[in-house]
C-alpha cells in the first residue's frame, strides 16, 4: 500500500501539469461542450490534435480515480479500523471526484479555450484549491501508510494557528495564481512590456480577470515572507523520525520559496511562455507539499526543550 500511495501522489502531479498544458495549448474545448463524453461519443473518431490532447487528459484523470479507488481498497483491507490512512484514502477519493466535477462544469459552461467569462476565473481558482487539497490528502495518506503518526488538531495552540494561516495563505496564493495564469494566457499580446500589461489590466475596457491579475504577485511577497518566518518558528521542534524533523522541511521550504520567486520574476520578464508556466506550477506543487509536511511535522513533534522557537507546552 505504501508504494501505491506515493505513486498516486507522483502520478497526480503529472496529471496536474498535463491539465495545465491543455489550458496553455488552448485544447480545453477539444471535446466540445460534452462531458463526460467527448464530442458526444465515448471514444472520438478522427480526432483533431486538440481533441487528442483534451481526451488524453480525461483518460489520465480517470486513471487517477482508479488509483484512488485501489488505494482506498487496500487501506480498508490492510489497516485496522480507525487508522488515519483510511481517512486519508477516503478524502483523496472524494477530492478526485470533486476535481472531475469541477472540470466537467468548466466544459459544460464553455469556460475553456478562449473564453473570457469572469466565471472562468472563479472556477479556475476553485479547481486549483481543490487540486492542492487533493495533493495534501494524498501526501498525508502516503505518510500514514509509511507509519507516520496520527495528526491531532486539538490542543495545538500557537502552532496550530500558525499552521492554519500557512495552509490558508498557500491556498489563496494558488487560487490567485490560477487567475493570473489564465490572464496571462488570454490577455498578454506579444510586444507588451510589464508596465503596458498593468496599464491594460486597469483600463476601462479591462475584464475582471485582468483586474485580478496583479493580486498574485502582490500576495506572493506577503505569503513568502510569512512562510519563511513560520518555518523558523517551528523548526526547533523534535520529530519522531529523521524524515519528520520540522527543521528539514524548513530548509526545503526556504529553498522552494527562493526558486519560486525567481521563477515568478522570469515568468513576468519572459511574458509567461508555456514552459515557464508549467515550471512555475510544478514548483508551486512542491512548495505546497513542503508547507503541508512542515505543518504536519510541527503538529506531531515535541516542542523544543527550552522553548526558544515555540513556547513549552504547545504541541501535540
Amino acid at each position: 500500500m505504501t508504494w501505491l500511495a506515493w505513486s498516486a501522489l507522483a502520478y497526480n502531479v503529472l496529471v496536474i501539469l498535463w491539465g495545465a498544458f491543455v489550458r496553455i495549448s488552448g485544447a480545453g474545448a477539444g471535446c466540445g461542450a460534452h462531458w463526460p463524453l467527448c464530442n458526444g461519443v465515448a471514444v472520438p473518431v478522427s480526432p483533431t490534435l486538440n481533441t487528442v490532447i483534451e481526451f488524453s487528459h480525461r483518460l489520465t484523470s480517470g486513471v487517477s480515480g482508479l488509483l484512488a479507488v485501489a488505494l482506498l481498497g487496500l487501506a480498508l483491507l490492510r489497516s485496522p479500523k480507525g487508522h488515519p490512512v483510511r481517512t486519508g484514502a477516503v478524502l483523496s477519493l472524494l477530492l478526485i471526484v470533486f476535481e472531475g466535477l469541477v472540470g466537467g462544469v468548466q466544459v459544460l459552461l464553455g469556460l475553456t479555450a478562449t473564453s473570457t467569462n469572469p466565471a472562468r476565473g472563479f472556477v479556475q481558482g476553485v479547481h486549483l484549491a481543490n487540486t492542492f487539497a487533493l495533493l495534501g490528502a494524498l501526501l498525508l495518506t502516503a505518510v500514514w501508510a509509511s507509519g507516520g503518526p496520527r495528526l491531532r488538531l486539538r490542543g495545538q495552540g500557537r502552532v496550530g494557528w500558525l499552521s492554519a494561516v500557512a495552509i490558508v495563505s498557500m491556498l489563496l496564493l494558488g487560487m490567485a495564481g490560477a487567475v493570473t495564469a489564465l490572464g496571462d494566457l488570454l490577455f498578454t499580446p506579444t510586444g507588451m512590456t510589464p508596465l503596458d500589461t498593468v496599464r491594460q489590466d486597469f483600463s476601462l475596457s479591462a475584464t475582471l480577470i485582468q483586474n485580478l491579475r496583479v493580486l498574485h504577485p502582490t500576495l506572493a511577497l506577503g505569503v513568502s515572507a510569512y512562510l519563511i518566518w513560520f518555518a523558523a518558528q517551528v523548526a526547533g521542534r523534535e520529530g519522531s523520525g529523521r524524515a519528520l524533523q520540522p527543521r528539514r522541511w524548513k530548509v526545503a521550504l526556504h529553498a522552494l520559496v527562493g526558486l519560486q520567486i525567481v521563477a515568478g520574476v522570469l515568468n513576468v520578464a519572459l511574458k509567461a511562455p508555456g514552459w515557464m508556466q508549467l515550471l512555475h506550477l510544478f514548483l508551486a506543487c512542491l512548495m505546497w507539499l513542503a508547507v503541508v509536511m512542515l505543518c504536519y511535522t510541527a503538529m506531531t513533534a515535541r516542542p523544543e526543550p527550552h522553548g526558544a522557537a515555540v513556547p513549552a507546552g504547545v504541541g501535540a
